[in-house]
C-alpha cells in the first residue's frame, strides 16, 4: 500500500482560495488516505472470464495523449449530461488538442483545457448550469454498496464511486428518487469553474490524489481507467496554487473512441462489481469502515 498524507497551512488554503481560472480549489489539511496497489489486467484476463468484465460504450470513451503518455476516460452522462455532452463537443471540434495543463497541485489534481488560452475566446460554448449532483433511481440505477443496499451511503456502479442518500429514502421523497453524486476521488474527471457555480466551460481537472472537498461543489462527470500514474506524473506547479508553469505538459490530442475507424478503434473493459469477488471486498471495506476514496480503483483494460 501506498500511503498520502498532506498538511496544509491557513496561509496556503488563503493561496488556494484564490486560483485565478478556478476559485474554491482547497488541499485538506491533514488528510491521509491509504490506497491498495492496482492489480495489473491485460486482455489475456477478459477473454478468459467475459462475464466479469463489461465492454465500454465508445461513445463515452475519451483517448487523451499527452506529453506524458496516454490517459483513456469514461464519460458518465446519466450523473452530468449536460457537462459530459459539452466535453464530448469540446474533444470532437479538436480544441483539447495542444492545450497545456496549466495549473496542477501536488497531491491534489491536474488542470488544462483552457480552450480560450489555446484557440480562441470565439472558439467557446457557454457556460453550464452545476450539476453537482443527480437525482438517481436506486432500482433503475443501482449500486453495488458498501453495506446494505437501503442504508448505504456509498457504492460502485459501472465501476464508478458513488456517493448517495440511502435508497431507504426514495420511498419518502415526492419524486421516488435519492440524490447522488461522483465522490472526487483518485482519477475522476471533473469541471473547472470560477466562484460562480453556473461558470463551468472547457477547462477540466483530473484528481491525481485527494479531492472530496470538492463533492457538491465541482461536476465530475468522467474516471479515468487508465494513466492515473500519468496524471500523478504532469509537471508541477511551483507554487501552493499550481500555478505558474514553465513549459507545461500539454493535451496533444483528444479523440471520442467512437469516432475512430473501427478497425483501429481501442477497446476499453472494465471489471464488474456485482461478481462474487467484488461482492466480498465491499463487505470487507464495509466491515474495516472503509471510505469510498480508500477502495482501489475498479480495474479496466484498454486494448
Amino acid at each position: 500500500k501506498r500511503t498520502i498524507a498532506g498538511e496544509v497551512s491557513e496561509m496556503t488554503l488563503r493561496t488556494l482560495l484564490s486560483g485565478l481560472a478556478v476559485t474554491g480549489f482547497v488541499a485538506c489539511a491533514g488528510a491521509q488516505t491509504e490506497i491498495e496497489e492496482a492489480v495489473t489486467y491485460t486482455m489475456a484476463d477478459v477473454e478468459a472470464s467475459p462475464e466479469a468484465w463489461r465492454e465500454v460504450d465508445p461513445e463515452n470513451l475519451v483517448i487523451m495523449e499527452t506529453s506524458k503518455g496516454q490517459i483513456t476516460i469514461e464519460l458518465l452522462p446519466v450523473v452530468a449530461p449536460a457537462h459530459a455532452e459539452q466535453f464530448k463537443a469540446y474533444v470532437r471540434a479538436g480544441l483539447y488538442d495542444e492545450t497545456p495543463f496549466h495549473r496542477v497541485i501536488q497531491g491534489f489534481m491536474a488542470q488544462g483545457g483552457d480552450v480560450a488560452a489555446t484557440h480562441g475566446p470565439d472558439k467557446m460554448l457557454e457556460p453550464l448550469e452545476a450539476e453537482f449532483t443527480f437525482r438517481r433511481n436506486p432500482a433503475e440505477t443501482p449500486l453495488n454498496t458498501v453495506g446494505p443496499v437501503d442504508s448505504a451511503d456509498a457504492g460502485l456502479y459501472f465501476g464508478f464511486p458513488m456517493t448517495t442518500q440511502p435508497g431507504f429514502l426514495a420511498e419518502m421523497s415526492k419524486d421516488g428518487l435519492v440524490e447522488s453524486w461522483i465522490p472526487h476521488c483518485p482519477g475522476i474527471l471533473s469541471s473547472a469553474r470560477t466562484d460562480d457555480v453556473n461558470s463551468a466551460n472547457a477547462q477540466f481537472f483530473l484528481i491525481s490524489d485527494e479531492g472530496q472537498h470538492l463533492d457538491y461543489k465541482y461536476t465530475a462527470k468522467g474516471r479515468a481507467l487508465t494513466g492515473l500514474d500519468v496524471v500523478q506524473s504532469i509537471k508541477l506547479g511551483p507554487r501552493p496554487d499550481g500555478f505558474p508553469i514553465a513549459n507545461p505538459d500539454v493535451v496533444i490530442s483528444a479523440s471520442m473512441a467512437a469516432d475512430l475507424p473501427e478497425e483501429t478503434r481501442p477497446k476499453a473493459y472494465v471489471q464488474r462489481t456485482d461478481t462474487a469477488e467484488w461482492q466480498e471486498r465491499l463487505a470487507e471495506a464495509d466491515a474495516q469502515r472503509t471510505q469510498i476514496c480508500d477502495l482501489p480503483p475498479v480495474p479496466a483494460v484498454v486494448e
